[in-house]
């Protein structure tokens, strides 16, 4: 028995145990029950899969474990999120793409980006859609708040905005590393019409974008500094930091930390 698939009958069993027949609208048979919680055949009932497959997944054996019947356990042994989650992990299956936050958790974002000043800071979805900045993001490097709703985005700003261009020195550099995290993001998720109507819109909008994105090029996020020549403060060199918060594990919080004295004193220039 591999260590996953022990895992995975360990983690069956304890939910199974947990559960009482009336839980999953069963009625019990009479008399005392010598299995706590359902029995496999229950189990295998409420879910619609086979009994001996089941059994054969709670004795840990070697077996395929597909997606379908993964999320009708799910489903029948009333997992949480959490626990649904956790499953399609022991069974080694890819995992479910988190919940978009909701209305009511951006005043948290919104929070979070706000602390982090003087360092400009926002946080963009899986598309590169900002979903919240603070003042000294929409100060020294662009005001999301100034595009229409769907073109708030990264690469939109990057490689469509003159004015944010001509502040980046090292601007190819910079957005040609920001376009290979967005091909990585679109390639998991080819299916997203997000990401279609994005490329499309910036392949009319930006011939860089266009003759880049053919390249199909893959990358993660590179720690580095920045530099910005800001019109009013001068040159600002920000160190460029990628987070992502646990209950939004799809969302990025990025911060451009001011480098130097001098750098923090720049930006603080502009914040009054």
């Amino acid at each position: 028995m591999s260590s996953r698939r022990g895992e995975l009958a360990a983690f069956l069993k304890a939910q199974r145990s947990r559960l009482k027949p009336e839980d999953v609208g069963l009625t019990p048979p009479p008399g005392p029950r010598r299995t706590p919680g359902l029995r496999r055949e229950e189990v295998a009932h409420v879910s619609g899969v086979g009994l001996t497959w089941y059994t054969w997944l709670e004795q840990g054996r070697d077996i395929p474990a597909s997606a379908r019947v993964i999320d009708a356990l799910a489903k029948g042994m009333l997992l949480t999120p959490d626990q649904y989650r956790h499953l399609r992990v022991l069974a080694d299956l890819p995992p479910i793409a988190p919940e978009p936050p909701t209305p009511e958790a951006m005043p948290r974002l919104q929070r979070l980006v706000d602390s982090a000043s003087p360092a400009p800071a926002a946080v963009y979805d899986v598309h590169f859609d900002y979903l919240a900045w603070n003042t000294a993001y929409a100060r020294i490097r662009h005001d999301p708040a100034s595009a229409a709703e769907n073109r708030r985005n990264l690469l939109w700003m990057l490689f469509t905005h003159d004015e944010v261009k001509a502040r980046m020195p090292r601007w190819e550099q910079a957005a040609r590393s920001v376009l290979g995290q967005f091909c990585a993001a679109a390639g998991e998720r080819a299916d997203d019409p997000r990401f279609g109507e994005l490329v499309e819109a910036l392949s009319a909008a930006s011939e860089e974008f266009r003759e880049w994105y053919a390249d199909y090029p893959v990358r993660g996020f590179v720690p580095t500094t920045i530099p910005i020549d800001h019109p009013e403060a001068g040159m600002i060199a920000l160190e460029l930091f990628q987070l992502r918060p646990l209950e939004h594990p799809d969302l990025i919080l990025t911060m451009q930390v001011p480098v130097t004295a001098d750098d923090r004193a720049r930006v603080g220039s502009l914040l009054g």
